[in-house]
Formats: C-alpha cells, sequence, structure tokens
C-alpha cells in the first residue's frame, strides 16, 4: 500500500488488533471540517476496545500517507496514555502535556506544532487518509514532550502489543 513503511511491520510482534472508533466520523468516512486547520483545527473524539493485558502505555500517531513531497505526513504524535483509558476526549489541546490526558505527552508535528493539528491538504489535490493509529505498549516510552513521530516509532520499536487503525478522508 502506498504510504506504508516496512519497517513499522519489523517492530510489530504478532500484535493484536485494537478497535478504533470515532463519532465524528465513520471508518473511510469523511472528516467534518470542524477537525481540519481550516475549520476548528480540534482533535476528534477517539475511542478504543481490546486493549492487550499487559499494556503499560498507548500511542497514537495521525498521518497522512498521500501528502506531496512527505512520507507520510504527520498531524499528531500522542504517547504515555494510561492503558485505563478507553479514548481520547475531543479537542485535546495542544502543548506538550494534554491535561485532558494526565500523565500523556506530545510530539511535534509536521507543521512544526506540539500536539494535533487537523488535515490541511492542498486544494484540488484530491482526497488525502488521514491514518489515526493507536498502539498499546508493553512500557511507557522514555522520550522528552516535543519528539518528531520518527523518535516516537523508533522508540516504540519491539514494545508493540496491539495496534488498531482508523482512516478518515479529506480533501478541499
Amino acid at each position: 500500500m502506498p504510504g506504508t513503511r516496512i519497517r513499522r511491520s519489523r517492530s510489530v510482534r504478532s500484535p493484536a488488533v485494537i478497535g478504533v472508533t470515532s463519532a465524528a466520523f465513520q471508518d473511510n468516512g469523511d472528516i467534518p471540517s470542524r477537525y481540519s486547520r481550516a475549520g476548528g483545527n480540534i482533535s476528534p473524539a477517539l475511542s478504543w476496545s481490546a486493549l492487550p493485558k499487559k499494556t503499560a502505555s498507548i500511542a497514537l500517531i495521525c498521518e497522512d500517507p498521500d501528502a506531496p513531497g512527505h512520507d507520510p505526513f504527520t498531524h499528531w504524535v500522542l504517547y504515555n496514555a494510561p492503558p485505563s483509558l478507553q479514548g481520547l476526549p475531543e479537542g485535546v489541546a495542544q502543548g506538550a502535556q494534554p491535561e485532558a490526558i494526565p500523565g500523556a505527552e506530545q510530539g511535534r508535528n509536521d507543521f512544526g506544532n506540539v500536539g494535533y493539528d487537523g488535515p490541511a491538504p492542498p486544494r484540488g489535490d484530491g482526497i488525502h487518509r488521514y491514518q489515526f493509529q493507536i498502539y498499546a505498549l508493553d512500557e511507557m516510552l522514555a522520550l522528552s514532550p516535543g519528539v518528531t513521530a520518527e523518535a516516537a516509532w523508533q522508540a516504540m520499536k519491539d514494545h508493540v502489543l496491539g495496534k488498531g487503525v482508523l482512516v478518515g478522508v479529506y480533501s478541499l
């Protein structure tokens, strides 16, 4: 599949499947404008189920594999969320340590901001897919707030117990 990084599959050892949903959009459905940079630029609420028993933390990386000139373009990096959570609320604030998710930290997206920045494809570039990827990890990540997605991927290597993906689409 275009935009899929091969190295990610090497770091996953037969991961459990995590169900990921959102009240904002269906899997492979349209992301409402309020969650885009042109709209309200607020993060959508996400829910998940079936975390593996030994989950120590949860990470989320949201990417656009269809962005021109990027492989892929990162919109959100969040990690060290507690496994007791069953989802993320709508409107998680930008910043290194979001108050809405005690213990969690956020990384830097490809816009250069720490936290969520919504879809912003070039006008007329067609439909872009936004992959909200949830990972159940067997440890907390020893990372400083504001790290890149690449640093998060490296820290997650060999620690993924489960993965789930919710895909939304958006175009201008």
